[in-house]
């Protein structure tokens, strides 16, 4: 029996930014055989084939509206630090793009997948890992729990899966394309290990950077990941860069030139139970290549508004995720709140983010 025709909400203000192609792509995905409901979050924007900032439920499992990087996410780790000059720090952070060698000592867990390729790396995008200070905390007895209080440092990663999501939605694509998967049993098993390694893989990040500046390791008190499917209700929930939001601790990640915001989520079915994941482009990379050029000097985008330190050495990555590519991340938050789909715990403040190490340069000119 046919399903009726799913729907789309977007849980957005009036006042927010919200592209007519990114909308028009949720309708496209809600057209999709036994599709049941999409949720757009406030950081919606379009992405390859899908929406980015959604939530879609469905009796079919579609690999593509999960895309290349199963596992994406972001974890949040205390840090403890005699001091914290920005600077100085940002000099001894090590070269995250070189993997790390699995018989080194510092991998003790079993690699899900058996996939070494890229292992302890950040990549590329939008992916960071940055040393940050506590700011506004709204709600001292949450943020005490997570064992967190004003003035604290912790260090922030956003990275996923690497190579080896990608490598699992390629087999699924030369075959069967953008359509369903003609085993769900066997591509979420794929699947599992892809969002497993994608949490090995922040663990890894941040005990590099720990190391690197002499502090002790520490697990995470925050994990969400926002690249993912869900069985649920006997369906299946695609999140494409929209984090679980029933009942969990997220770290919505503003810019490299603003706070970002730990929010306790309670987004129920309305919303597929999810919560959004950053600020959302409101530029394309290309878009904001060319702006930034005319708005921005390479040294602006190194020194922050917030006072912090970007490391990266490549200018055109500079300015394709500079912090005016993206939507006001208190707009979001805003948003969530007023939906009802989150509560504002504390904002983090970033004191130095690292995107790519120095001499990795596609450089352009200014």
């Amino acid at each position: 029996m046919p399903h009726p025709k799913a729907t789309v909400t977007v849980f957005a203000g009036p006042s927010s930014w919200i592209e007519s192609d990114a909308v028009a792509q949720c309708h496209q995905v809600a057209a999709l055989d036994g599709m049941l409901h999409v949720a757009g979050m406030p950081d919606l924007h379009p992405g390859k084939g899908a929406p980015i900032g959604a939530a879609m439920s469905s009796t079919v499992l579609y690999p593509f509206l999960v895309g290349s990087d199963i596992g994406c996410g972001i974890a949040v780790f205390p840090i403890r630090l005699k001091r914290a000059v920005p600077e100085k720090l940002a000099a001894k952070f090590p070269d995250l793009d070189v993997p790390l060698d699995p018989a080194g000592g510092l991998v003790e867990d079993e690699i899900p997948g058996g996939h070494t390729e890229g292992l302890g790396t950040v990549g590329r995008g939008n992916h960071f890992v940055e040393l940050a200070k506590v700011g506004t905390v709204f709600d001292d007895g949450h943020a005490a729990r997570l064992g967190l209080a004003a003035g604290d440092l912790v260090l922030v990663v956003h990275s996923g899966s690497r190579g080896f999501g990608e490598r699992i939605l390629r087999a699924h694509t030369e075959v069967h394309g953008a359509g369903p998967a003609a085993d769900p049993a066997a591509y979420l098993a794929a699947h599992d290990d892809a969002v497993r390694w994608g949490s090995l893989n922040r663990r890894l990040l941040a005990a590099r950077v720990a190391d690197a500046l002499g502090a002790q390791r520490a697990e995470p008190v925050v994990d969400q990941c926002h690249n993912l499917v869900e069985v649920r209700d006997g369906g299946y929930l695609h999140r494409k860069g929209a984090a679980p939001g029933d009942g969990r601790d997220v770290l919505v990640a503003g810019t490299r030139g603003t706070p970002s915001y730990l929010v306790a989520a309670h987004a129920g079915a309305a919303a597929n139970h999810s919560v959004a994941h950053g600020a959302g482009r409101k530029m394309s990379r290309a878009d904001a290549l060319r702006r930034g050029k005319v708005k921005h000097t390479v040294e602006e985008l190194r020194r922050t508004p917030v006072g912090s330190y970007v490391v990266c050495g490549d200018r055109q990555l500079l300015f394709e995720e500079a912090p005016t590519a993206y939507k006001r991340i208190e707009q979001v938050i805003g948003d969530l709140v007023d939906h009802d789909l989150a509560t504002r715990v504390l904002t983090t403040v970033p004191l130095v983010t690292y995107k790519t190490a120095a001499g990795k340069e596609r450089r352009v000119s200014t």
